[in-house]
This record gives structure tokens, C-alpha cells and sequence, in this order.
């Protein structure tokens, strides 16, 4: 497997946990992911604040 195929699906996985615990869409959770960063802890409060908003 190479180098960018694991990292697709490492963000891909942390999309998904986004989208489960926060009830946004994966593509969303991917979205928001690349606008605020896949390890920030202000992705997770942005998504839950797209949620209640949206």
C-alpha cells in the first residue's frame, strides 16, 4: 500500500468518526476537516455547531 493511499484512508476514518459523533455527513465532516484540520479540537466543535445551524 503506498504512503497516499494510507493517509486517504487514516482521513478518511477520522471523517467518518466525525460524522458519527457529530451527525454531519462524511463529506461534510471531510469539509470541515480540511477548512479547520483533522486533528484540531475546533473541527469537532465546528461540526457540531454546523449541525445544530444546518
Amino acid at each position: 500500500m503506498t504512503a497516499r493511499k494510507q493517509e486517504t484512508e487514516s482521513k478518511d476514518k477520522k471523517a467518518l468518526r466525525l460524522a458519527e459523533t457529530t451527525d454531519v455527513s462524511p463529506k461534510q465532516a471531510k469539509e470541515l476537516m480540511k477548512k479547520h484540520g483533522k486533528d484540531s479540537p475546533k473541527v469537532e466543535k465546528e461540526a457540531k455547531n454546523f449541525k445544530a445551524e444546518g
